[in-house]
């Protein structure tokens, strides 16, 4: 039981009554006695070992929190390169949204948590420390908003990738339609972006290789008119292109022991012991939409992972530099650093915190009517 001790002044007359109050309440239940106390939310006791301990430990946790943005704000970069590398395959309307998202996001965790780190470091001395505790409440709520936007980051790394899916989708086939467009301006590199991506990604049009099929892929100045075979291909199609079941030599598959058979693909008797619903093709079958849209969900779902992960370690040094600072706070003698102290995560309960917060906002929102009510009755 705790001891209650008072002093009464000289010429008190009411010592009696006192006495008689402090008796009657002793006998009453302790529940009622805590009932008015206000506890703090997991509170910890701290000596000068623990103390040291945390402020160390907090130290290296900034800074991998600091190494962790650089790496953040190097696959925004990367990931910002791979999309303008094929944006001609994107229709040019490939969003950058998620990118800049992530520079933003790891130009702000390496100043953030450079900045925890100092504090930390400083703290191991409490003379040292008495100067960042005014900056310390503004900071911790600096952090809350950069998780916030660390989440809306997280969200968007998943949520954008069905963008992604639809913009791969009409960018390649349109690349398809303009593959033999070499002589047209905006167009001349989309041959050798396509080869390029077809031989990289092994893959062959844009659900699979029969989309090479029902365009012209070949321009017609490489086309001999004058050949019979050429001009009924030509006269016979209803737009006038010239189309054939072939595709490009990118579609090929190397790795095939028999040598690449890229045109009549469909016709087994221009080929010698070749079948094609039953022999393996030796061109890729898979389509590029897809081996793209691999490639970049498997790139965003890893960065989005990687901010999640952020979020952990950010929320982790809030705890630990608030458990910090109050443990330094509550120190009976700061000159003496050897005494004993508590730290706690909030000053009071989780609903006493709720409570109070909701209740600065309500008045705030009060106080601006009221100033607005009186700025319009001037």
């Amino acid at each position: 039981m705790s001891r209650i001790s008072f002093t009464l002044t000289p010429g008190h007359s009411d010592g009696r009554t006192l006495t008689q109050s402090l008796m009657a309440s002793s006998s009453a239940p302790v529940g009622l006695l805590r009932g008015d106390v206000k506890m703090p939310f997991m509170p910890v006791k701290f000596n000068l070992q623990k103390r040291v301990k945390l402020a160390q430990g907090l130290w290296m946790l900034y800074w991998l929190s600091v190494i962790v943005g650089i790496l953040i704000f190097s696959l925004g970069i990367f990931f910002k390169i791979e999309l303008r590398k094929r944006s001609e395959m994107m229709d040019n309307n490939e969003s950058h949204v998620v990118p800049n998202l992530l520079i933003l996001v790891g130009v702000l965790a390496c100043a953030i948590n450079a900045f925890g780190g100092k504090v930390c470091h400083d703290s191991l001395d409490p003379i040292k420390f008495t100067r960042w505790k005014p900056m310390l409440k503004p900071y911790l709520l600096l952090c809350c908003g950069f998780n916030v936007l660390l989440l809306l980051t997280a969200l968007l790394c998943f949520l954008m990738q069905f963008a992604v899916y639809l913009t791969l989708a009409e960018g390649l086939k349109n690349g398809i339609k303009f593959y033999k467009d070499t002589d047209t301006p905006g167009r001349c590199f989309m041959k050798r972006t396509l080869d390029m991506t077809q031989v990289e990604f092994r893959c062959c049009g844009n659900n699979n290789f029969r989309d090479w099929f029902e365009v012209q892929w070949i321009s017609n100045r490489y086309l001999d008119m004058s050949n019979d075979e050429i001009k009924d291909r030509v006269f016979s199609n209803v737009e006038g292109k010239f189309l054939m079941d072939s595709v490009p030599f990118s579609c090929c598959n190397p790795g095939s022991p028999r040598p690449c058979i890229q045109h009549h693909l469909t016709n087994n008797s221009a080929h010698y012991d070749y079948d094609h619903r039953t022999e393996e093709l030796n061109i890729w079958v898979r389509g590029c939409r897809e081996a793209l849209f691999s490639y970049y969900s498997g790139m965003m779902n890893s960065m989005g992972a990687l901010v999640i992960i952020t979020i952990i370690l950010e929320s982790a040094d809030m705890a630990g530099l608030k458990y910090l600072s109050t443990a330094l706070e509550t120190m009976a003698d700061p000159e003496n650093p050897d005494c004993e102290s508590e730290g706690w995560l909030l000053e009071k309960g989780v609903k006493e915190t709720f409570v109070e917060q909701l209740a600065k906002l309500k008045t705030l929102g009060t106080t601006n009517q009221v100033e607005e009510g009186g700025d319009e009755a001037t």
